[in-house]
């Protein structure tokens, strides 16, 4: 945040309540004793919160003033201990240009907000542990929390979100999405141009990117359902599925299944097991997996040269009659013909030294198709 000219003058130190607002100086709530702080303070186009619990924050909520509540909490064992210990803590709202600062206090007290803001061009939240929500900001947003879930919506900037641990929630960024938990789920509804999103652990579901995806999950299920841009999907452990992606998917994955539905191309990598499935690609294939069967359904594609191979197990083609492609399948398996199956006449096994090989044009022939099977069986249809 630029600092440069800007007030440090205090809106308010000690906030009070609000008329209005008939409730007692201290609660007792569970285990805990709460102080309850209720103000408001004139509109500005951008908000800073730091906070040591809970955040809830709405943008065009509140036309002409922000409007908060801040509740401190401590642990004590009378009430006359708590009200000593929150007599001395402090809740600060500052403004500083065109910034309103809320700063509430940590250490052995835990605090939350609430919100209602006027219009934002700007917004950063960062809370020590606490979940955090934020809707409607007509810029960009950044929410730091130490621990705990994320959710925002209605973001017309870019949007960037971390979290210590918990899942991540976004529903529509305009911008640029970048997501960062160690341990938890990420799910995103619309993104507007880039999305980046990063878990140690957890699922990842992004609905609709706009521009380029890059995803990464020690393990879980990805799940891109559409992407205007190149994807790249990186998992330690689970299913990688894209519908759909308007340009090339790289994929890298250690162990689990991989279903492409439509991209501008595939690079795809899968180190320890699971089934490879593809259809609609309009650009080169490098397929390689060391354990795992691939279904290559060329539908809808239309092919540069590419290489579809495997370690141990099965490699299916499905040709339509509308692809012209050249077919070179050779497996290192020659104990039968059977090793090879072709419905092309034109294309049909032969053992060359110790592989099995069948090799020739698909509908006056096109681009190289190369297939490569250790072990299994390659299977050529026709659809």
């Amino acid at each position: 945040m630029r600092r440069s000219g800007l007030s440090k003058a205090p809106l308010c130190i000690a906030l009070l309540p609000l008329a209005g607002f008939a409730q007692p100086w201290l609660t007792h709530e569970g285990d805990l004793w709460v102080r309850t702080y209720n103000d408001t303070a004139p509109a500005k186009p951008r908000v800073r919160i730091n906070s040591h619990g809970p955040v809830w924050m709405e943008g065009n909520a509140s036309p002409v003033q922000f409007v908060f509540t801040v509740k401190v909490a401590v642990r004590a064992r009378t009430q006359a201990e708590a009200r000593a210990r929150l007599e001395k803590l402090q809740v600060r709202a500052e403004t500083q240009g065109e910034w309103l600062v809320v700063t509430t206090p940590g250490g052995y007290a835990t605090s939350s907000v609430v919100m209602h803001a006027p219009r934002l061009v700007e917004a950063y939240v960062t809370s020590s542990d606490g979940q955090v929500e934020v809707y409607g900001v007509d810029g960009p947003l950044h929410v730091d929390t130490g621990a705990n879930q994320i959710k925002v919506d209605r973001i017309h900037g870019d949007c960037g979100l971390s979290t210590g641990g918990g899942d991540i929630q976004a529903g529509r960024v305009d911008g640029s999405l970048y997501c960062t938990t160690v341990a938890g789920a990420i799910r995103s509804q619309l993104v507007g141009r880039d999305a980046v999103l990063q878990t140690n652990g957890g699922d990842i579901e992004a609905q609709q990117v706009n521009g380029l995806a890059h995803v990464e999950t020690g393990g879980g299920t990805v799940h891109i359902h559409y992407a205007g841009g190149p994807v790249t999907a990186v998992n330690g452990g689970g299913p990688i599925i894209i519908d759909r992606a308007g340009g090339v998917v790289t994929v890298r994955n250690v162990a689990g299944a991989v279903r492409i539905g439509a991209a501008a191309g595939i690079r795809c990598e899968s180190s320890n097991g699971g089934n490879i499935q593809l259809s609609h690609i309009v650009g080169p294939m490098s397929v390689s997996t060391d354990a795992g069967s691939i279904l290559a359904n060329l539908i809808g594609s239309r092919l540069a040269e590419s290489l579809l191979a495997t370690g141990n197990g099965d490699i299916t083609v499905v040709i339509p009659s509308n692809i012209s492609v050249t077919i070179r399948a050779e497996n290192q398996m020659a104990d039968t013909l059977r090793r090879i199956v072709s419905e092309f006449r034109e294309i049909q096994p032969r053992p060359i030294g110790t592989h099995l090989v069948a090799q020739g044009q698909v509908n006056g022939g096109g681009p190289l198709l190369q297939i490569s099977a250790s072990s299994g069986t390659i299977f050529l249809k026709r659809q």
